[in-house]
């Protein structure tokens, strides 16, 4: 498996991301060593422990630590991440999976499958841009209607925050691609009073990345839900939200989009309650008008 960072598409190329964020001022030379490294050997980076990685540049881990802060992240464990995502988005299919195989030996597939997912909500927990959230919900609040643009599997977050905001009282509409050209239409009618989340983890689906240039232009607000702030979403979105989206196999982990996406409808349901109660309320009417629920609720 080729071992340097590679092409990602559309000039997002991990080295240039990388060079891009060297302060003007420079680094200093054990801080460049560790830069070297990133860039020569992408595969041990994503992996490697700050120790492990110090020692590969000839520095100590202090060092690694000052040269993840002086790239504009809080230490080496977020620097990693995002790196990570890059370069597994550089990977096809195969070799993602090729990439983990021996991932959990010691236990069962699926086991190691939930590990990851409980490690990728603990990442979560740790790093969500609270402000962000907050963000993208006060612009859903105030806008005439909101397009969520999410294609394939990504699909499930999408579903998730544009149903339970329509429940909170909200004009949010999925926009998954299937059929009568999807996030096509509902672009050409967006205007500056709208607003377009696009959703999209591993190697960026092209219909998302679309729909995020063409609203932008429209003067629609913008917002990206993904796992590597990649410059042609930073482009486009005002804000991007980061979820870590690693998986054991040849797919990503919607598990951690997922408690995102409930995170920004549970902050847009505290933006307006009383709208929020009386949208759930006349919903609730109406699913006992159409039958839906097997077991009625107990009149109050």
């Amino acid at each position: 498996m080729q071992n340097s960072l590679h092409h990602n598409g559309d000039g997002d190329r991990p080295d240039d991301w990388l060079r891009g964020r060297v302060p003007d001022k420079g680094l200093k030379p054990k801080a460049a060593a560790v830069l070297d490294v990133l860039l020569a050997q992408p595969r041990r980076a994503s992996y490697d422990s700050a120790a492990e990685l110090a020692a590969l540049a000839g520095a100590n881990t202090a060092t690694v630590t000052r040269t993840a802060q002086a790239l504009g992240f809080a230490g080496w464990p977020a620097l990693q991440q995002e790196l990570r995502a890059r370069y597994l988005a550089a990977l096809s299919a195969p070799e993602v999976a090729a990439e983990h195989t021996g991932i959990g030996e010691t236990e069962q597939s699926s086991a190691a499958a939930v590990r990851r997912d409980v490690e990728n909500l603990a990442l979560l927990a740790r790093r969500m841009d609270v402000e962000a959230v907050h963000a993208l919900a006060e612009a859903i609040a105030g806008a005439r209607r909101t397009i969520v643009v999410a294609i394939g599997s990504y699909s499930a977050v999408g579903v998730a925050l544009a149903h339970n905001a329509q429940l909170a009282g909200y004009d949010v509409t999925l926009a998954s691609g299937y059929g009568g050209g999807g996030p096509a239409n509902a672009v050409a009618a967006m205007t500056g009073q709208d607003v377009l989340v696009a959703i999209s983890f591993w190697r960026l689906n092209q219909t998302s990345v679309i729909a995020a240039e063409e609203a932008s232009a429209c003067g629609a607000r913008v917002f990206a839900l993904t796992d590597a702030a990649s410059p042609v979403l930073t482009r486009a979105a005002e804000r991007v939200l980061l979820v870590p989206a690693e998986g054991v196999a040849f797919f990503p982990s919607l598990t951690a989009g997922l408690a995102l996406a409930q995170a920004v409808v549970t902050e847009l349901a505290a933006v307006d309650p009383a709208r929020t109660r009386t949208a759930i309320e006349q919903a609730e009417a109406q699913w006992a008008r159409f039958g839906l629920l097997h077991r009625q609720p107990r009149n109050s």
